[in-house]
């Protein structure tokens, strides 16, 4: 009776393990083998191969050993000779193995502690695994734990079923929490180490907030309105895009709530961090310019190759375009993905003026270049070329000093009114005249 209420407990011991662990009651039974294992190969030798088996509904323990099978024995703790193994099994051959049983041992103290620490072992692997295949799945989601410890001012969140930590720089400024306070926070990144899994929250991230409203905004839950993009600067100011799938539903109104009651929830738990819900639209001109409320703009410029954008405002909204520090032309680059630039217009009106001045200087540049080259052409080619029949006479004037003039021909005289009209009658008349009457002054009468 002693015995089997042993037995009994021992399946009680491995029940109640594996409940408190959240784990399988065989891993539990797989471990208490393992320790019966080390604390037999203690008694009959390490280089003992001993296998304990315990039975899953009556607990019963069996011990055995294992023999290889060889023609000649060395070590007849792992060995045993052909003859006597097919004695015992007339179907063994070399290199099989035959079990052969153990009497059942009693545990020593130091067995005993070896054997706990082994099953402790064991249980401890299975729960991190578990845990870990418990948390990997769950990246992304909001969840609630209760502060364990501060250490160094990260946060030690109980979870129930395991631990997780929640970093410095993952927690919103001027925020603090003591032990016992409750933590909403995201599951950032799930890590196997070697002293366990690591579960890392956050409440920085973006998605925190656009969790928070899909928790506190039934539609953005059944998916009739949908979160774009999301920018924050924790602690300070965010700026969230949505857009609603059904006409009749205005997206911001929706997440701003009766009175504000929505965004109000999502505000206190981001320790009063000012939210701006803006509509999301496809024209990225019109998507910038609603991201860049409450300043107004008077004019942009696109560049889609770069994904940049000018925005020009009136000089008294510069400093709420830009906002403080530039937090709000930095939060709406980031929910955009566009690179702002934020420009005046009288900045803007100065850089169109010289950029036309400079146009007209290098224009004017360039036609008097153009001047001073087809005057310093090359001259005409020589006679020889220019009477051949393939050559082609150039446009340009031939310098006197390089070619020499050509003989004057005779040109009609101009008409007027003090000239003689007196022509020669034939050629041969015109030929004959003698040279002083054509040295002769044109006011003097031809004869």
């Amino acid at each position: 009776m002693a015995v089997s209420a042993n037995r009994l407990e021992l399946l009680q011991i491995a029940d109640a393990v594996a409940r408190e662990k959240s784990i399988d009651r065989q891993i539990v039974i797989a471990a208490m083998e393992d320790a019966i294992q080390k604390a037999a190969r203690s008694r009959y030798g390490q280089e003992t191969d001993v296998r304990a088996e315990i039975h899953s509904r009556t607990g019963e323990i069996k011990l055995q050993r294992l023999l290889q099978v060889v023609e000649t024995v060395e070590n007849i703790a792992t060995e045993i000779d052909l003859a006597e193994a097919q004695h015992r099994n007339p179907g063994a051959r070399i290199g099989d193995f035959i079990a052969e049983a153990l009497p059942p041992i009693d545990f020593g103290r130091i067995a005993a502690q070896s054997a706990k620490q082994v099953i402790v072992q064991k249980v401890r692997e299975a729960e991190r695994d578990h845990q870990y295949d418990e948390f990997k799945d769950r990246i992304g989601e909001v969840i609630n734990g209760v502060v364990k410890r501060v250490e160094y001012g990260n946060v030690i969140v109980d979870l129930g079923r395991g631990e997780a930590i929640c970093r410095r720089d993952e927690l919103i400024p001027r925020e603090a929490f003591r032990y016992g306070d409750r933590i909403r926070a995201l599951i950032h990144d799930v890590r196997r180490e070697q002293r366990g899994p690591q579960v890392f929250l956050s409440r920085t991230h973006p998605q925190f907030m656009a969790k928070l409203f899909a928790q506190e905004v039934p539609e953005i839950y059944d998916g009739i309105i949908e979160i774009k993009s999301v920018a924050r600067d924790p602690g300070s100011r965010a700026k969230i895009a949505v857009i609603s799938r059904d006409s009749s539903i205005d997206p911001v109104g929706a997440c701003v709530g009766m009175r504000g009651s929505r965004v109000q929830a999502v505000v206190q738990e981001l320790q009063g961090e000012k939210i701006d819900i803006i509509p999301w639209n496809p024209d990225a001109a019109t998507f910038i310019v609603n991201a860049l409320q409450p300043a107004e703009v008077a004019k942009v410029v696109l560049d889609e190759d770069a994904e940049r954008i000018e925005v020009v405002v009136p000089d008294e909204q510069l400093s709420l375009a830009i906002g403080r520090r530039g937090q709000n032309v930095r939060l709406a680059s980031q929910l955009t993905g566009w690179d702002i630039d934020i420009l005046t217009e009288q900045e803007e009106s100065e850089r169109r003026q010289k950029e036309f001045q400079e146009r007209t200087e290098l224009f004017m540049e360039r036609s008097t270049s153009t001047r001073w080259s087809a005057s310093c052409l090359p001259p005409k080619a020589s006679a020889r070329s220019r009477n051949s029949p393939m050559s082609t006479p150039a446009r340009s004037r031939p310098s006197r000093a390089s070619t020499p003039r050509p003989p004057r021909k005779s040109r009609p005289a101009p008409r007027n009114s003090s000239m003689p009209r007196n022509r020669p009658a034939t050629r041969s008349a015109a030929r004959s005249a003698s040279p002083t009457s054509c040295a002769r002054s044109p006011a003097s009468p031809r004869r």
